[in-house]
Formats: structure tokens, sequence, C-alpha cells
């Protein structure tokens, strides 16, 4: 047909075509550089002004936050908002990491959803410390080995984790920011031959978690809960009649296969993770504030305690019991509320509450977690 192009002169067009954008793909990545580049030196003059101050604490929370939630309004694609904040996570992670770099315990050993809070908050220019049980990590941070702990507090599904709230009653930290992670199990194994395994282990969360996909695929089979899913993974990887549910990192940490994968019950299954240590983070305009609150042995008392919240239009998201352990019978509750100490209408409510509770102790106001 006349006027059309040959194959040969279609493909020096594509070769052209391609040759030209990644020209432009490079002169962008040459820019980009020595914006990042910019940046990172201005996080350098930042460390020197704060040392000049007296600081060492060079991580803020509440500045993060801020920065993250900007950088989410303003994009306009093709990244996803997700996609947008995990690189410029990356870039804070590692200017932060020219000022100090800092030791992050959290719930091992290594491979755990713990440890993939730990680095979507903190970024990979950290050094992630793992810890044998909840309350390790705490006296962990404590002792100032690590700066900062990465616990888990409830999941979507399953509910509070009441080893995180029995920490807080006697520890002295604070919560200085909370994780939220959108949580994948898979069914991990050495082979994809499901008639083999005689065996599922997982922490008991996770087991409860694909409760519906391992009574419709494996019924009958023996499950064992485990201190975490990476342990299971660890007993997998030297058995392979024992299948366990945990994530894509531990399957490539151990050397494991994908016998089924997302067999969560719930597809939007995720968990919120706290960010402990002893820094007490300043408002940033969307944050949360963590009570430990125990009212007088009368009727009414959690009535009363609760309108000083009402009378100041104050949003409580949570609300958990737990047993004191000072005396039989005896409990304490945590609230998480909506908003900072720092504003009027919280501070305003937490005198009120002062009043009226028997014991009361601010776990901390912090950012609320950035997807």
């Amino acid at each position: 047909m006349k006027g059309a192009q040959k194959p040969a002169d279609n493909a020096k067009s594509s070769v052209a075509q391609l040759k030209q954008l990644r020209e432009r793909i490079d002169a962008i990545d040459i820019q980009l550089q020595a914006l990042i580049s910019d940046r990172a030196r201005c996080a350098e003059e930042v460390a020197t002004v704060k040392r000049e101050a007296g600081s060492d604490n060079f991580y803020r929370p509440e500045r993060e936050a801020a920065v993250l939630r900007s950088v989410q309004e303003r994009n306009t694609g093709p990244l996803s908002n997700e996609e947008i904040a995990r690189l410029f996570r990356e870039i804070m992670s590692a200017c932060l990491a020219l000022e100090s770099t800092m030791n992050i315990a959290f719930l091992g050993p290594e491979g755990t959803f713990t440890q993939e809070a730990a680095i979507k908050q903190f970024g990979h220019s950290v050094n992630t410390v793992p810890l044998g049980a909840i309350d390790e990590v705490f006296r962990e941070v404590e002792s100032g080995d690590a700066r900062y702990g990465i616990v888990p507090i409830e999941n979507s599904t399953e509910g509070i984790v009441n080893h995180t709230l029995d920490s807080f009653i006697d520890s002295p930290l604070m919560i200085c920011g909370e994780v939220e992670l959108r949580v994948h199990h898979h069914l991990l194994g050495k082979g994809k031959d499901l008639s083999a395994i005689k065996e599922v282990t997982s922490h008991q969360q996770s087991l409860a978690q694909c409760r519906e996909w391992l009574d419709a695929n494996l019924p009958g089979i023996t499950r064992t809960g485990t201190s975490s899913n990476a342990e299971a993974a660890k007993i997998a990887a030297g058995n392979k009649n024992i299948a366990a549910i945990a994530s894509d990192a531990a399957a490539s940490l151990y050397g494991l296969d994908e016998m089924a994968s997302n067999i969560e019950d719930k597809p939007d299954n995720t968990t919120r993770f706290l960010v402990i240590g002893s820094l007490e983070a300043e408002p940033c305009g969307n944050d949360r504030t963590t009570l430990l609150v125990s009212g007088t042995n009368r009727p009414g008392a959690l009535h009363d305690l609760l309108s000083a919240l009402a009378k100041h239009s104050i949003n409580l998201t949570r609300i958990e019991s737990r047993p004191s352990r000072r005396a039989m019978w005896e409990y304490v509750f945590f609230l998480d509320i909506d908003g900072h100490i720092k504003d009027k209408n919280v501070s305003a409510a937490i005198a009120e509450l002062k009043k009226d509770a028997a014991f009361l102790k601010l776990l901390g106001s912090y950012p609320k977690a950035v997807l």
C-alpha cells in the first residue's frame, strides 16, 4: 500500500524514540541526584545546629509525618501515594543516617512483620535489632542500647496485643509514633506439595487470621503456635512436613517456597505498631494521644471519666481494659483519643480526667500513621 511504513522503518522509529526517552531519563536522574545531595547537605547542617544547641536527637516523628503527608497531597501519579511515600521515606532515612545512625529494636527474629514495620517507619538506613519478646524490646530501649523500639499493638481482624499493653503499665517509655502495615500471609514450606504437610506453625495471631483458609484447605492438620512468624519459618526450613505462615520476606530469608499466597481471611488485614522511646513528639496537626487511667471503685466511675472527653468534643477511638497487676480485680483502661496533649481541648479534658481518676498516665501524643 502506497505510503505505508515498512517494518524496518517502524523498528528504526522505535529505536529512535527509546533513545530519546532514555536520554531524557538520564538527564532527570542527574537532576535528582544533585537535588538529593543538596538535601543531604542540608541534613548535615541541621545536625550541626542541633549539636551546637546541645541536642543529640535528630529524629522528629512529627516532622517526618508532615513531610510524607505533604508528599502525598502533592502527588499526581502515576506512582501511588504509598509508593511515593516509601521513596521519600528512604531519602529521609539516608539523610538522617548522616546525622546519626540509630538502633531500632523490634520483636524478632529477622523476617517478622514487626521488622517490616520498623523499615517502613525508619527506612533501611538504620540498624534493626531483633529481640525475642515484647518486654525485651521495652528493656532494650529503656537501657539506651536502642534509641527506639517497634511493638505490635493491634490487628484489624484479631484485636489487641495484650503483652504490649501490659508492658506500658510499669515502663517509663513514651509512644512517639505509629505504623500501619497491610499484612499478607503466605503458606511456606520446602516444596509445594500440600499433601506432605502434617503440621502448620505460626504466631497464634497469624493462625487465627488464616483460620478459614486452613479449615478449607488443610482440615485436621495440627496447628502449633510459635513466638513469631519468622520463628515458624525457621522451623519449617528444617522439616519438609511442617509449613509456616509468614511473610514473603521470611520466605526469602529462610529459603522456603510459597505453597499458597495471601491466605489471610480478610484482604484488608492490617496490623498497627507503636514506636516507643523517650521522645515527646510535637503536634503535627493529625495526632493521636494514648492514656492509661483507672477510676475509683464506685458505680459510674468509668462513665464520669469518659464524660470529660465528650464535654470537650474529643473523639475516643479505642478503649481497652487490663488487670492492673497491683490488686485483685482492679483494672486499668487504655484510651486512644484524637488530638495532641498540647491541643487546648485535649489538655482541658485531661485536666478534668485527673480530678476523677485514681491514676492517670500519659503514654504519648504522636502523629497518626501515614500510609
